[in-house]
């Protein structure tokens, strides 16, 4: 397995089934998607980052949030509101971007993500517009990119389809070590990941 996979993939199997193991998740866009992702992540024994460059759209969130996970959740470490990306992505082991499913956005996204994230950082961006292949061509880590193949909201209206399948599509580059993160991170949430190559 490549050195850069984060600790926890490292350890022996067994260990994934601990319930305190701790999984640091950075959300990009405070949006539907980006509550929802939050929220079930955080109620699976996450650390999340929701990040928003919009103080509106992050205050909104925070108290969406708050009137959906107990205190002892939020009033712990469990979900930080971030404004920058940079603060987002500082300790993530898997960084999920919500933004528009357009070549631009994604692609500046992609960009900025790569810029700021430490090297073990995995990043999981839903589209079904787009290559994947060609999304992770603008980044130094095209391995540890995977498409979420699903649109973003599909994925948010999800909230009470526990156990429905989660579309991943791979790229050529795309590590076994990427492909085994997101799949964990997607069966934490209580859904059945679903792997297919591109093409």
């Amino acid at each position: 397995m490549p050195l850069w996979a984060p600790q926890w993939l490292r350890w022996p199997q067994g260990c994934l089934e601990k319930e305190n193991q701790l999984l640091t998740i950075a959300i990009i866009g405070a949006g539907p998607l980006g509550r929802w992702l939050a929220v079930r992540a955080a109620r699976s024994g996450c650390r999340v980052f929701l990040e928003d460059v919009l103080p509106g759209t992050l205050h909104h969130a925070r108290e969406e949030i708050r009137r959906r996970l107990s205190a002892e959740v939020l009033g712990g470490e469990s979900i930080e509101f971030v404004h920058t990306i940079e603060d987002a992505v500082r300790e993530a082991d898997l960084a999920i971007d919500c933004v528009p499913d357009e070549l631009e956005s994604k692609l500046e996204i992609l960009w900025l993500l790569d810029r700021m994230s430490p090297p073990q950082t995995v990043f999981a961006t839903p589209t079904t517009q787009l290559s994947i292949e060609d999304l992770a061509a603008c980044t130094y880590r095209a391995g540890q990119c995977i498409a979420i193949a699903a649109a973003p909201t599909v994925l948010a209206e999800l909230e009470d389809a526990t156990g429905a399948a989660i579309p991943l599509k791979t790229g050529p580059a795309t590590t076994a070590a990427t492909v085994e993160l997101v799949s964990e991170f997607w069966r934490r949430l209580g859904f059945r990941p679903e792997v297919d190559s591109e093409g």
